[in-house]
């Protein structure tokens, strides 16, 4: 029998190729398994890999359609990047005036009696100054790591994926939000492991989800993002999280807390601080800084500190030495905290004018993320509306790609707002305002 992937590496040069077209729908399984001569089963596993690789869709209902914007081979833990002219997808917020600012802190590494020392290799756990100055960046109230569980990564991606590597076995059940980050999927088919949807509200993650996914079988392992959550912004109240560790800990369930966006939210407590003994808690400088010259934290439970720096070594996922030395510096000379503020406030003037333009549709978004959730109108599809959107020179990251599994993907899109000026920002939202309102059903005029 020929083996599933062969089929779906045929299938996925049709799409990359553009033999196969952005939204033209795949025949239903049974009648791909009829024309192929292959069993359904294995029809479901080309189905499911093509998902997988970001290249298709499956929506309930309607069947598997190809994505507006084929994921490249080779990304997984990138973020996304087109080549459109307007990019909504990439979403690295930077600041006028950021460079110089960063240039100051590092003028200090170029010299010749430091510079020696600042490119040598260093371990998992970086060096005592970066484990002092790190444990002050996250504290908050009611909660401040301990520098002796620090440990660093190339970036927050990486960090991820040692935190899950160091508590999941290959073939383990990761339980995540139904809505999740692409890069998170990626990171589950490298180390093998399968996501497991799990139910959320206007409050996040729902504890009944949780208990009911593992009765069904056992979990290894949850990933929560309960600060800002990425695509919806949405955040868990004090109450949700103290009912979700006390199930955690019932269930003696190790957990992956992603608070890379958590900075915007002015004294917002970590899920872990409910929870210290069973949480991970990834978080970095890539959108508070610089995504070119970044670290990733990984506060670790007690007793696990050897563990997961050998999970991140073993990786190759350690942090460069040059990097961590800047990245103290811009610490402690009070630059990432000068950043901070300034994204905070431009973050909420960017959701204002999102919030002047896209009046009136169904756009979830919280006051200060740098990130939007558009549930589209109408007849639209997201693939569809991605693609009218691109036809116009903008990059925006349809529902599809963040939902777990082939189904339940959602009819929206999420704009990433942080990385275009405002200027540019205003004209891409009347866009796709303009988009939003005509009929889906017709051929999308292209800008003159």
């Amino acid at each position: 029998m020929e083996d599933y992937r062969r089929i779906a590496d045929r299938l996925a040069e049709e799409i990359l190729s553009g033999r196969l077209k952005a939204g033209e729908r795949l025949p239903p399984q049974r009648v791909f398994a009829r024309r192929r001569r292959i069993a359904g089963s294995t029809a479901g596993r080309v189905y499911a890999e093509l998902v997988r690789r970001g290249l298709v869709v499956g929506e309930v209902g309607r069947g598997t359609f190809v994505r507006a914007a084929p994921v490249p081979s080779g990304r997984a833990l990138a973020e996304a990047v087109s080549d459109a002219p307007v990019n909504l997808e990439l979403n690295y917020p930077v600041l006028e005036g950021q460079s110089e600012l960063l240039a100051a802190g590092l003028a200090p590494l170029l010299r010749t009696d430091v510079l020696g020392e600042a490119t040598r290799t260093v371990s998992a756990t970086g060096t005592a100054a970066a484990r002092e100055a790190v444990a002050g960046l996250l504290a908050g109230p009611g909660w401040r790591p301990a520098p002796e569980r620090l440990l660093f990564a190339g970036n927050a991606r990486q960090a991820i994926a040692g935190a899950l590597a160091s508590v999941v076995r290959p073939g383990g059940r990761v339980g995540v939000e139904a809505l999740t980050h692409p890069l998170v999927k990626e990171i589950a088919g490298r180390i093998g492991s399968t996501l497991v949807p799990l139910a959320t509200d206007e409050e996040g993650l729902l504890p009944d989800a949780v208990a009911a996914a593992h009765r069904a079988a056992p979990l290894s392992a949850v990933y929560v993002q309960p600060t800002l959550h990425n695509p919806t912004s949405v955040t868990m109240g004090d109450g949700r999280k103290r009912e979700l560790a006390a199930l955690i800990r019932e269930l003696d369930l190790p957990v992956v807390e992603d608070r890379i966006w958590s900075f915007l939210r002015r004294d917002d407590v970590p899920f872990a601080s409910y929870a210290p003994e069973r949480v991970h808690v990834v978080d970095g400088l890539s959108k508070r800084v610089v995504p070119g010259l970044t670290l990733g934290f990984l506060v670790v439970p007690e007793g696990r500190v050897e563990d997961v720096a050998g999970a991140l070594w073993s990786g190759g996922w350690t942090a460069g030495r040059f990097a961590l030395e800047a990245g103290t510096r811009w610490i402690r000379d009070g630059t990432v905290d000068r950043l901070v503020e300034g994204k905070r406030t431009d973050a909420v003037r960017r959701q204002r004018l999102v919030a002047e333009i896209l009046g009136g549709f169904a756009v979830r978004a919280d006051p200060c993320a740098y990130y939007a959730w558009w549930e589209l109108p109408g007849a639209w599809r997201a693939d569809t509306f991605t693609a009218a959107a691109l036809a116009h020179g903008i990059a925006i990251t349809p529902g599809p790609a963040f939902a777990v599994g082939p189904n339940g993907a959602p009819d929206a899109v999420r704009l990433g707002i942080g990385s275009v000026s405002m200027v540019v920002l205003g004209r891409a939202l009347r866009t796709l305002r303009d988009v939003a309102r005509s009929d889906p059903r017709a051929r999308p005029p292209r800008p003159p």
